[in-house]
């Protein structure tokens, strides 16, 4: 894949190149029965597929003690981080998260990937799910499926990360270390939150999608929502360092929509860029107690660094460091969190605590 496409495609897509796995993956599912929503909403079985790396170990009490779980963003999957710039930074030998000594958890979140989601056939009678109800099918694939009861480290990026803060406010003692990568502990609104209704409004408006039970995808709605998807995700200096002239540009938009552009079901998009609508863990951030190494981007247009959230958010949590990596032609826009270069050191400060 393109340089620049790779990290951008994955924030509405599920694709990964098939040259990217990780010897000893396993695959497995989860099955939760009589799942709640925080709706109020039931379904009989919840599925949540999950992929692992590594070999757990256990103390005598047969408590695993090495796991590690990554987080994946929006329209990701757990497979997204058997990519070379991430897996080949971390998960090799005597690398930070050597998988032969980390056991490594990567779950496909509801309505993402293997797991449970409209397009499975419920369609729009699908529970409107949200992050709480995500963090909490993650809890309970570890608990009840894995034996899982303490993590070494939650890593979270893009939709992922605010998993994390949510997971240190609900449960501050799981997880030893959070690593909460490109996002705001606030809640989803302004600029954020209009790019993602526009790309719900747009699907919803296209006359094909017929209140989600369309028999042909609702083409131009898909089209709005990946061209809005690529510019959220985007790096502008590296855009304008390596595409400099109109041509070049067009040229370059072109291929990466072609390689962008409808690989995800419409309901399932809509499903995903709404599930943030009840995310808000400011009230809360003192509730979380363990160390956090938590960064951003400066080229990040979907959580960018003048709001002065950042500053008062960090000072309200005492055991966090917060990095704000500076923009460059080299860096990756909204998902430089996916580029472990970028902050593995800063990681290895983290897991050495």
């Amino acid at each position: 894949m393109h340089k620049l496409l790779a990290p951008l495609a994955l924030l509405l897509t599920s694709a990964v190149p098939a040259s990217a796995q990780v010897e000893g993956a396993v695959e497995g599912d989860a099955i939760l029965k009589d799942f709640t929503f925080a709706s109020g909403e039931k379904l009989p079985e919840l599925k949540i597929h999950y992929t692992t790396l590594g070999t757990p170990q256990r103390d005598a009490k047969g408590h695993v003690t090495n796991a590690v779980m990554i987080l994946h963003g929006t329209g990701g999957t757990g497979k997204q981080f058997f990519q070379p710039q991430f897996a080949g930074e971390l998960f090799g030998p005597g690398q930070l998260l050597d998988t032969q000594k980390y056991y490594v958890i990567l779950p496909d979140n509801i309505g993402h990937g293997g797991s449970s989601k409209p397009s499975d056939g419920l369609r729009m009678k699908f529970p409107r799910y949200d992050y709480t109800d995500m963090v909490g099918a993650q809890h309970r694939m570890l608990t009840e499926k894995l034996g899982v009861k303490k993590l070494k480290l939650i890593l979270g990026t893009s939709m992922g990360c605010m998993h994390a803060f949510v997971w240190g406010e609900t449960w501050p003692d799981f997880a030893e270390r959070l690593a909460p990568f490109a996002c705001l502990p606030v809640e989803i609104a302004g600029q954020n939150r209009m790019w993602r209704t526009l790309s719900i409004d747009a699907i919803k408006a296209d006359p094909l999608w017929q209140d989600g039970n369309y028999t042909t995808p609702p083409a131009a709605g898909l089209r709005t929502a990946a061209s809005l998807s690529m510019i959220a995700g985007a790096n502008p200096y590296a855009l304008q360092a390596q595409y400099p002239t109109r041509e070049a540009a067009e040229k370059y938009k072109d291929e990466a929509f072609a390689r962008t552009y409808g690989r995800n079901d419409a309901n399932d998009t809509i499903y995903q860029l709404d599930s943030s609508r009840t995310y808000n863990p400011w009230p809360n951030l003192e509730k979380i107690r363990v160390p956090v190494l938590w960064i951003n981007s400066a080229d990040d247009f979907i959580n960018p660094p003048a709001y002065g959230i950042t500053e008062k958010a960090a000072a309200r949590m005492k055991t966090a460091r917060f990095i704000l990596i500076p923009a460059s032609p080299e860096t990756k826009g909204h998902s430089t969190h996916t580029w472990a270069k970028f902050w593995k050191a800063d990681l290895a400060k983290l897991m050495a605590e």
